[in-house]
This record gives C-alpha cells, structure tokens and sequence, in this order.
C-alpha cells in the first residue's frame, strides 16, 4: 500500500522503516531534508514539500501526519486540506487532542476529505517492537488502512492469549483496534498516558526509598547500603511488578548506578495534563494519576534519585532527553 509520511523525526522515521520493510510504498517529507535523504536507503521516495508529497501519491491518498501536537499539526492539516482531494484520508498519528481531532474531521468532511486518528505507542523502540494502536474513525475508513495497520503493529509475538469472548476482534490480539468514531483513538491514548505517568512515579518513589536506606539520619542498625541495580535486575525474573518499564529502569541503572547523567527535571508532554481534566469532567478519582503529573511539575525545583529514573524512563522508551546535568 501507498503512503504519504510527515514528520520523520523519532517515530515517524521509524514508521517509514517498518513499512519499507513490509513491502509498503512510502512517500515521505520533513522540514529537514536530511531526514528526507536519510530515508533514501530504504526505499522511501523523497519529497520536497508538500505540494510534491501529494503530487507523488496516487488517488484516493493517505497521508500519516507524525508531528508535535498543537500548531505544527494544525498548520500541516490545514496546508494539506488545500492541496488534497475529495476522496483522500489525513491519518493523525501523534499525541493530538482528541476534541481537536472531532473538530478537524468536521472540517475535513465538509470538504470530501476522510480523517483517522491513531493514538501511537512504541516509542524509539517501534521499528523492531511494533507499534501499538488505538484507532479512532469510521469503519471503512479505518479497514482502508488495515494493511498499514497491520504491518506496523507488533503482532501477537509471545505472550500468552487471553481467554477472549467469540467473535471478539482479532485485531486486538496483534497490537492494534478500532476504538470507535474520530477522537476516540487519542483519547484512549491519552488515558494510556496518564497510566504511563502513574506507573513510572511509584518506580520512582520506591526506587528512591531504596537509594536512600544508608542515609546517615537513620539509626545505624537500619542503614543498608543496597544494590539498587541489582535489585532492579532481580525483580525482573518473576516479581509480579515486572514490565517494560523496569525492564528500562535496571538497564538505565546498569550503566549509571546513581544516574549521574540526569538531572530529574522531568517534562510533561501535555497527556497527562488532559487526562486529569477528563477525570475531572466525568468526576472520575484518579488521585495516583493526578500526583504523577503534580510530581513533574515539583521536579522542575530540585532534584531526588527518583526522579533521575523517570528521566531514565524517558529516555529509554521514548529517545527523550531532558535538560544535561550540569558538572
């Protein structure tokens, strides 16, 4: 299948790969033509602009958007709308609002254009991992791009099946659904952040709790100057608190056992912010969620052990790098 990318900075790079690799055609353009030559070697055609990516398409198009929220994918939709077709489909494929998106496809309608949100996990990871998706818009819409769908989701792999009701999707099962209408598909990926944000906070704090077991305001008899990352590697194999994140954690702790290398001045990329608002719009207690968010606001001021590891976090799932730490 054909496909227009824009945007090929950590994940949609990464998209491109993976759908090189599965056989599929990708059109791709950045503001920076050295991540457009930098996709050559692996099949993609190159745009220079805009107008050249949707010259390069074959009707009906669909063009992937992979952009920072707010004005660059704004302006991007909106310069696309002007040059694509009745008929053509603007895929969303970063951290968009979700009411943006419900705005956008009204707009798009009006016009004959399709739109389709899709809420993308996998950070910098996707490209071997898969990615997982949560896909908002109309059935057809979203059945048109299954094969994208398809190749850039993980797959079933190796984990153990649940035991699902008949006739549940099959998609689910490979890394990738249908959520419902246009919003749906961020807003699922926004709670997924807001989860994301909790998880990685009560790491951190029980991490930190156990970096700081030697601190000499305890009695002496209760001082342990403990493995921190061998802790973490141990907990690894069997614990029932295993997962990816910890996975990151005793990796990140491996190379840096007091994570020197980060100051803990931990952003917020906007979802966890919205999360706490929809919990606050349907009256919903998400007091752990809400301390998360809270906790990186805090880490701005000063800095403790736990919050070097949500930098570490960070880092290792999603290429971000916080502020240096200074000597």
């Amino acid at each position: 299948m054909q496909l227009g990318v824009i945007g090929l900075g950590r994940m949609g790079g990464n998209i491109t790969r993976r759908l090189a690799r599965g056989g599929h055609s990708c059109v791709v353009y950045d503001r920076d033509p050295a991540a457009v030559s930098g996709l050559a070697g692996v099949g993609a055609a190159g745009a220079s602009s805009l107008e050249d990516l949707v010259r390069q398409l074959q009707a009906p198009r669909h063009v992937w958007v992979m952009l920072p929220e707010g004005g660059p994918t704004e302006e991007t939709i909106t310069a696309l709308a002007a040059l694509l077709a009745r008929g053509d489909t603007i895929i969303d494929g970063g951290n968009s609002f979700y009411r943006d998106d419900i705005r956008r496809a009204g707009e798009l309608d009006a016009k004959g254009l399709g739109y389709i949100d899709v809420g993308t996990s996998g950070g910098v990871w996707g490209l071997e991992r898969g990615f997982c998706m949560m896909v908002g818009g109309s059935p057809a819409a979203v059945q048109a791009i299954d094969p994208i769908l398809k190749t850039l989701a993980p797959g079933e792999g190796q984990i153990p099946r649940t035991r699902r009701a008949a006739g549940a999707d099959p998609r689910v099962e490979q890394g990738y659904m249908h959520t419902g209408p246009v919003g749906s598909g961020h807003f699922v990926k926004m709670i997924h952040n807001g989860i994301e944000y909790g998880l990685m906070q009560a790491y951190a704090e029980g991490f930190d709790i156990l970096a700081n077991k030697a601190s000499g305001a305890l009695p002496e008899a209760e001082r342990f100057e403990l493995n921190v990352p061998d802790i973490a590697e141990v907990w690894r194999r069997g614990s029932v608190i295993t997962s990816w994140l910890l996975d990151l954690s005793a990796q990140a702790l491996a190379g840096d056992a007091k994570l020197d290398a980060f100051t803990g001045d931990v952003a917020d990329s906007g979802e966890g912010r919205w999360t706490i608002e929809a919990a606050l719009e349907e009256a919903a207690p998400v007091p752990v969620l809400a301390a998360a968010v809270f906790a990186r606001f805090r880490s701005r001021e000063s800095h403790t052990f736990g919050e070097k590891l949500l930098s570490a976090m960070r880092f290792g799932f999603g290429g971000h790098v916080e502020p240096a730490a200074k000597a």
